[in-house]
């Protein structure tokens, strides 16, 4: 498996066409998720995977195997989703405000981990774009408050804010899905 992958990497890096699309093949689906996270709209997320995999064959020489292959290109995703968002101009109104400390700690004590992933993602796919984009770069992909708030051009305030508030928002969710 990572021999075949090694020369599937090997290939793109030569620029052969018959490795791209196996490439292509084994990461579409997984990338794919990815973009649709971050975007409601099929065309966007389309667009976003295509300039995905576009950018990593052109930047593709620069990986040197260090580290996992299936991170840096998930990572090489998120960068296009958040940079289609800022060309698109679907940025959010992001205010410059801090929620209270205590509530932000409270929240970091909520498991979305436990609702199904189907729902979770339908529930995430209802948040407004600042919502489900710092809730995406913090819980699903990892990202810090710091790093949010560098590609978002945010206060680290204004990231742990909309993340609080989009638990929030799916708290409710969830608990009206409860009552019905």
């Amino acid at each position: 498996m990572k021999d075949e992958l090694d020369d599937i990497i090997k290939g793109c890096q030569r620029k052969k066409y018959r490795y791209q699309k196996k490439l292509y093949d084994r990461y579409a689906s997984l990338l794919y998720a990815i973009c649709f996270r971050y975007f409601k709209n099929i065309d966007d997320a389309n667009d976003a995977l295509q300039e995905g995999f576009i950018k990593i064959y052109d930047k593709i020489e620069a990986y040197r195997g260090e580290g996992s292959f299936e991170g840096w290109i998930k990572k090489v995703q998120v960068n296009i989703c958040l940079m289609q968002l800022r060309k698109n101009k679907r940025t959010y109104a992001l205010e410059d405000e801090v929620i209270d400390e205590s509530y932000a700690e409270e929240e970091q004590d909520d498991n979305f981990y436990s609702i199904e992933p189907q729902v979770l993602f339908t529930m995430i796919k209802e948040l407004s774009d600042g919502y489900r984009t710092v809730f995406n770069m913090y819980v699903l992909d990892g990202y810090s408050h710091k790093e949010i708030s560098e590609y978002l051009s945010i206060s680290e305030g204004t990231s742990k804010s909309q993340l609080a508030r989009a638990k929030k928002t799916l708290r409710e969710q969830l608990i009206n899905k409860m009552k019905k």
